[in-house]
């Protein structure tokens, strides 16, 4: 299956459908856009973000706009938001296998694993 993400709105108690997320490539402090796109309302991308033909040794930065998720699900939010985009950085070291990089998130908190 390659790569995929998934996430979980905490404060509403469900997926976080609608929220837009940012896939890059990395290489030390350079990131290079691979696609943006936005989640379905399972809080999932529609198919894998790379299947395990396309998937390379490297590393990678997944970025969540969640301040303007949560604006839009009508939350009022302080100015400056707490957490505005969230940014994951992790590297995949065998392509072979599945990488789900799942995201639970408040307008004040933020989690992470590798999932399966």
């Amino acid at each position: 299956m390659g790569l995929s993400t998934h996430v979980l709105d905490t404060m509403h108690g469900g997926p976080a459908a609608g929220m837009a997320v940012a896939l890059y490539t990395t290489q030390g402090e350079q990131a290079t856009l691979v696609k943006r796109f936005t989640l379905n309302a399972d809080g999932r991308s529609d198919g894998p973000l790379y299947d395990n033909d396309s998937l390379r040794t490297g590393t990678y930065r997944l970025t969540f706009d969640v301040a303007a998720y949560f604006k839009a699900r009508g939350v009022k939010l302080p100015e400056p938001n707490f957490l505005d985009k969230v940014s994951l950085d992790f590297g995949v070291a065998h392509t072979d296998q599945h990488y789900h990089v799942p995201l639970l998130v408040s307008p004040w908190s933020y989690s992470t694993y590798r999932g399966s």
